[in-house]
């Protein structure tokens, strides 16, 4: 793997690869960039294969936080971890704290939370070693349960685009197809049943299975969700899951869901777009989470209100994204990405102003 050509081609500034034998710890820090702010990612815990694949997942999430932290408005970068190990096997205190001088040696330049493979409990182990640590429980001064505003943002993604696409965004009798019945998951079920919508879900995990079912859903096969006929798809589990496989078997309106890199390649935006399906590009609707980190970095202190309030915000903001798709004749996940460059450009050309005095 030719991982400086890989960074150049991301625009990726670092990749830091950290080990600590007494603990087994095998890490690898992605900062992708810094121009918004300090590098904000959480770390994530996977028994990758091989190096190679742990590598291309630090490059493409890291990258992923700084869009999502740039069309979100948030002063930071994007940033990742991900250790290299067995979450059932290789959580200990000693790991997360060995990660957390790591992190504390970068000074700033990188903040860290939970993960796939990862819980909260880890990082107040972690802030024993560094500050630079978000997502925590209530009970040491965090946001708590980040899939909460995770949750509720997706929400506002599916009504936001049910107004583009309908004219209105009542949910009343519309069919909403969940893959995936986990934290986000679920609450988004049970929010989406409030606003009246139909529900059809899957999951791989049958308690999840059985919660769904609790709340009047009918569950189908994981592989079957892809069939189903239905106004919306709301992925919220796997990434890539708009593939040229799956492509053909959509029939909804409308995609839009709180799982990370739905799309398997950029253009399938387009494919998407060509077919009729209204895209709502991911990082734009599943930004709550991040929200409630960066609201945890606050000088004032956290604050849950502050932090539902911004995710309203996902409504009009995709709203925009949507009609700038549709100004320039291009996919929606591309309208997404012009909105967070010119961001970039922008504070880029500002944090020049004044640099050189005398």
């Amino acid at each position: 793997m030719q991982i400086f050509e890989e960074m150049k081609e991301q625009g990726h500034e670092q990749l830091i690869f950290v080990q600590d034998n007494k603990t087994d710890l095998k890490a690898i820090i992605g900062i992708h960039n810094t121009v918004l702010g300090p590098a904000l990612g959480g770390c994530r815990m996977w028994d990758y294969e091989t190096e190679e694949e742990a590598i291309d997942d630090v490059l493409r999430l890291s990258q992923g936080m700084t869009y999502k932290a740039g069309i979100s408005g948030e002063d930071y970068g994007g940033g990742k971890s991900v250790i290299w190990g067995d979450p059932e096997v290789h959580r200990t205190e000693g790991l997360f704290r060995a990660l957390g001088r790591f992190v504390d040696a970068l000074g700033g330049r990188y903040s860290t939370g939970t993960d796939v493979g990862t819980q909260p409990e880890d990082f107040v182990m972690m802030r024993k070693e560094t500050p630079h640590v978000g997502a925590l429980p209530k009970e040491y001064g965090g946001g708590g349960d980040s899939s909460v505003p995770t949750a509720y943002g997706t929400l506002m993604g599916i009504k936001a685009s049910c107004r583009y696409k309908y004219g209105s965004d009542d949910l009343s009798g519309k069919k909403v197809a969940l893959q995936g019945l986990g934290k986000v998951g679920l609450k988004l079920a049970r929010q989406l049943k409030e606003e009246g919508a139909e529900l059809v879900g899957t999951d791989v995990m049958e308690e999840n299975i059985e919660m769904g079912r609790e709340i009047g859903m009918e569950i189908v096969k994981p592989d079957a969700i892809y069939d189903v006929d239905c106004d919306i798809f709301s992925p919220n589990a796997l990434g890539a899951v708009v593939n040229d496989e799956t492509l053909e078997r959509f029939t909804c309106d409308i995609i839009c869901g709180a799982a990370n890199n739905v799309l398997a390649e950029p253009e399938h935006g387009r494919k998407l777009a060509d077919k009729g399906i209204l895209y709502a590009p991911d990082y734009v609707v599943n930004a709550g989470g991040l929200i409630l980190v960066c609201d945890e970095m606050q000088p004032s202190g956290y604050s849950e209100e502050r932090v539902m309030k911004k995710c309203e915000g996902i409504y009009d903001r995709l709203l925009k994204v949507f009609e700038l798709a549709e100004e320039q004749d291009i996919a929606t996940n591309k309208a997404a990405d012009i909105f967070v460059e010119e961001r970039i450009e922008t504070i880029r050309t500002t944090n020049s102003i004044g640099k050189f005095k005398g």
